[in-house]
Formats: structure tokens, sequence, C-alpha cells
């Protein structure tokens, strides 16, 4: 039997050609506005073998425990796969927050597990902090230069980025309390522990002014610590936290990117009740929670395993990278450069001589298989552009070595002014 013919009109194939089609709405205002990060996409120019990378602020993978850390995962899975595969709370596991807040109490600032918010990495922290507390239109003050992610987090919520004048050791202080008087910020946001880009580190008498400004003309601070146990030489400084008039109004961002591994993404906040609480409900709909075996896992590490051991070890062989740029420096950039000496973190601040672009000398040095990150997107407002950030934790004090004889040869090679 032959098959049945279809009785329905065909539509005409040129019809919905020629039907006009309207256009989906335009993306939000605050992600038109807001660039990617050029640190990122330098990161992927360099990505190709044989290239010296000063640039990525990156951990040395050959020192990851990844025996100490499989054996955590293994022991997560062990204790209860149903547990460590399933939903979990937003807070976190009640065994993550507490080893936090053991840590953060060694350290010399009495914490308890339900003042932690376990995060998706410190990153995470600073967007929930962003929704808390910054609505389209409020001041935010930054260090001048700043980590570069903090500014992409404050101007997506809308803030208007205000820079506070600093010094070689930080933020000055009589110049943040004018800033304050005349502009009534919501925040401050402020990298104080061998920062980022720059390296340097605020004193303790500073910090204690700062904490006093804030406490005196109302300020939240938001002081992000993703280095401080990355020390190489020198006493620990007490976090901002700590200081008193501090205490009801400072958000402390810490990670353990730097100091485990940052393919975990693990994170945590701590900050009074009613900040915390508010930045609970922006992680609910940001992420329900970070990821449950990840953070029992950590958890498992923290109890079996002796971070501090490990970190120690971390140090010693990030000194001596330090100590290797730092030695080969002179024989690298040019006459009448200056940089700095970190004693501890991930980075050293240089500043070449009248005439030089560090943005333009960077194709150059890629074409020198060598690279590192101009300082100028680190800046609000007018920037430096002579300067660049140097990162020395990612390479061998002989790749360092090779590195910086390639970065000399490049300079040499670049037209100056």
């Amino acid at each position: 039997m032959p098959a049945p013919v279809s009785r329905r009109t065909p539509v005409p194939a040129v019809a919905a050609a020629t039907t006009p089609l309207a256009p989906p709405p335009a993306l939000a205002a605050r992600v038109r506005s807001v660039g990617s990060s050029p640190v990122r996409e330098i990161l992927a120019l360099t990505e190709r073998p044989g290239v010296v990378s000063f640039a990525g602020g990156l951990p040395a993978p050959e020192l990851f425990d990844t025996g100490g850390l499989r054996a955590a995962y293994d022991a997560a899975l062990g204790a209860g796969a149903r547990r460590a595969l399933q939903y979990s709370t937003t807070e976190g596991v009640p065994e993550l927050r507490a080893a936090v807040a053991g840590r953060a109490s060694a350290r010399g600032l009495a914490t308890g597990a339900e003042e932690v918010l376990v995060t998706t990495g410190s990153q995470q922290g600073l967007s929930l902090l962003a929704a808390a507390l910054v609505e389209p239109g409020d001041t935010v003050l930054v260090e001048n230069p700043t980590y570069l992610a903090a500014l992409q987090s404050f101007a997506l919520a809308g803030a208007r980025l205000v820079a506070v004048p600093c010094d070689g050791e930080g933020i000055v202080p009589d110049a943040l309390a004018e800033i304050v008087a005349r502009e009534r910020p919501k925040l401050l946001y402020t990298v104080p522990t061998f920062q980022n880009p720059t390296g340097r580190t605020l004193p303790a008498a500073r910090r204690a002014a700062v904490a006093a400004v804030a406490a005196r003309l109302g300020l939240w601070l938001v002081e992000d610590d993703p280095y401080g146990e990355l020390r190489y030489e020198g006493s620990d400084i007490p976090w901002l936290a700590a200081h008193p008039g501090a205490e009801d109004r400072t958000a402390l961002l810490g990670s353990f990117s730097k100091v485990m591994a940052p393919g975990l993404r693990l994170g945590w906040l701590r900050a009074p009740a009613g900040l915390l609480r508010a930045a609970v409900l922006a992680k609910q709909a940001a992420d329900l929670h970070t990821s449950t075996v990840d953070q029992l896992a950590a958890a498992h590490y923290l109890g079996a395993s002796d971070l501090d051991a490990h970190v120690g070890s971390v140090r010693d062989a990030y000194r001596a990278r330090r100590d290797a740029l730092l030695a080969g420096l002179p024989g690298a950039l040019p006459a009448g450069s200056a940089w700095n000496r970190p004693e501890g973190g991930m980075f050293v601040w240089a500043r070449l001589p009248e005439g030089y672009d560090a943005t333009a000398l960077l194709a150059t040095a890629v074409a020198h298989e060598v690279a590192f990150v101009p300082g100028a997107p680190f800046f609000t407002g007018p920037a430096d552009p002579r300067t660049l950030r140097l990162s020395f934790t990612a390479h061998t004090p002989a790749e360092i070595g090779e590195g910086l004889a390639r970065l000399g040869r490049a300079i040499a090679a670049h037209p100056r002014g």
C-alpha cells in the first residue's frame, strides 16, 4: 500500500529567513564595563613550553604534598562516601570550620568555628563581601596598586573605587583618615601582608592606626591574607582584625591555595556575625556550598598531616627562589631601576628608569621566551607605566637565572622611549 500523502500545507522555506528577528537584550552594564584580567591573558600567552614566566602568582607544583592529599581524599571517601558526595551546609563542614578556627587562633586571633564560612577559594569570599556590603555607587577604598581581581569584584558590584595613598610600607594612615572623612566610603580593601602586587607589608603601628581610623570614622575593613604563612624572614605581625577597634568591623579572608594546592579551591571568611550571615545568604544564591568532598579531604589532611611542617619546607624553597631573583636583578634590569625586598609572599615589585614602558616591553620579552606582568593594570586611576611585577615561586633558582638572562637580552633589544 502506498504511504499516505500529507495534506498539511507546507510552510515556504523563505518565510523564516525573511521574518525579522529581535536581538536578545543587552548584557548587564556592570559586565560590559569591566574588562578581563590582563594577568590571565598574559598567562595564556606564556603557556607554551620553554617560556620562563615570572607572570603568574603560581605555587610550585613539584612542592605539592600529592601523597598526603591523595590519602586525604581516600580517607574522606572511605569514612563515608554517601556524606562526601552529598550536598552539605552552606557554612561548610564542621570539621573544616573547626580546623580553620583552630589555625587562626594559633596565629593570635581567637576564633570560633561559628565565625568561619568556607568559600570556594578566597576569591569567592571577595565576591560574597561585595554582594553583602556594596550598593551600586558606594565608595570602596583600595591600596594603590592592589590585587587586580579585587578591583574586578568591586567594579562588578557597581562600586566607585578610590585609591588610598601608599608608600613603600603600604597605606599612609593620615591620608586614609582624610579620604574617609571626605569620601564617606563603605569599606577599605587591603592586602597588608606580602601584598599583591608589590610584596610590601604594612607595619604593626600602621595596622593599629588603620583600625583606629575605621573605628573612629565608621568603616568596614576587608583584610585579604592569602600569603601570610609564606614568611621568609622577620617576625609575624598581627592581623588587622586583632587590633582594638577592628573587632566588630573586619572581614578576614584566608586561603589554602598557597599552602596546600590552588586546585582545591578552598578558602575561608571570618567575619562578625551579622556580616557572616549576609555572606552566607549570598553564597546560597551563588553555589549553595563549597564542594563537600574537597572540604572533607582538607579536614582529613589537616588532622592527619603536619601542614606547618609542609609549609616550612615550601618556605625554604621559596626563600631560595626569592634570593635568586633578587641576586639576578642587577644584571637583568637597566641601570637606574629599583625594586623591593619582600619578607615573604610571591612577588617582587620593580620600577624601570625614565623612558621605559613595561607594557610595551612585555611583547619583546615574550619574543625572548620570558614573561612578567606590567604594573599598570593594578592601579586605580593614573598608572605608573614603568612598574612590573615579578613572581619567583614557580621556577627553580637555575630557571630564574635563565629567565633573568633572557629578560636582560629583551631589554637590550627593546627600543627605549
